[in-house]
């Protein structure tokens, strides 16, 4: 009786982490970042190419952290209903989606011209390549479902560990950069570009559906599908 009681708590956990992780992975996009990480760092050797990568990671995870706890303290200061960002949130993401199916623009690698003293790990790879809008949409989006459930403690424990494996995945892209466009090539992460801009399409408008549904509830509106 007690493990079945454990295995319903866990239950809403698990889809949780994992919705978490494959969004921000995708939003991330990884892949999408070697290149430019490759531009910016083409005078570094291998070992200050991973110093860097590791800098960028760690910038990262703090701000996932940063809107995780102060973005919701921002919420309820200013009234703003978590089901409302997760609708706002999802149009973010569907927008982002759409984005990556259209090539690169002339101007849009424009912020890679660094000086030599720039934190070219915090800036342009921490804000805004790995942590964009998306990924803070994510966050926010996500938070959404922390009210469903059953332990608060334990889905704020899986966001933040899905944030964590995702950003440590793309750590390691970024470490292995040089190795991995040799092995994948341009066309190639140009194609997969493409395919996580549908899936990230569609992750942004299951947010705004089960946003929609949810304010609807609060407002006494009962959909059945």
């Amino acid at each position: 009786m007690a493990s079945g009681l454990g295995s319903i708590e866990l239950n809403p956990i698990l889809p949780l982490f994992l919705s978490t992780f494959t969004t921000m992975l995708a939003v991330i996009n990884p892949l999408e970042a070697l290149p430019v990480f490759l531009s910016i760092t083409h005078d570094k050797d291998e070992a200050a190419r991973k110093r860097i990568a590791f800098q960028a990671s760690l910038y990262s995870l703090l701000l996932i952290l940063f809107f995780l706890f102060f973005g919701a303290f921002v919420l309820k200061l200013f009234g703003v209903s978590l089901q409302m960002v997760r609708i706002a949130g999802g149009i973010v993401l569907t927008r982002i989606g759409f984005e990556l199916f259209a090539p690169a623009g002339p101007g849009q690698s424009s912020f890679l011209s660094a000086g030599p003293n720039d934190n070219i790990a915090f800036m342009p790879l921490a804000i805004p390549l790995m942590v964009g809008p998306g990924v803070i949409a994510t966050v926010l989006g996500m938070m959404a479902t922390i009210e469903r459930a059953p332990s608060e403690m334990a889905a704020y424990a899986a966001i933040l560990a899905a944030a964590g494996l995702a950003i440590l995945v793309t750590y390691i892209c970024l470490a292995y950069a040089g190795r991995l466009i040799d092995r994948i090539g341009r066309m190639g992460i140009d194609a997969i570009t493409r395919i996580v801009g549908f899936f990230v399409s569609a992750m942004g408008v299951s947010l705004v559906f089960d946003g929609v549904l949810g304010a609807l509830a609060t407002q006494g509106v009962k959909v059945v599908l």
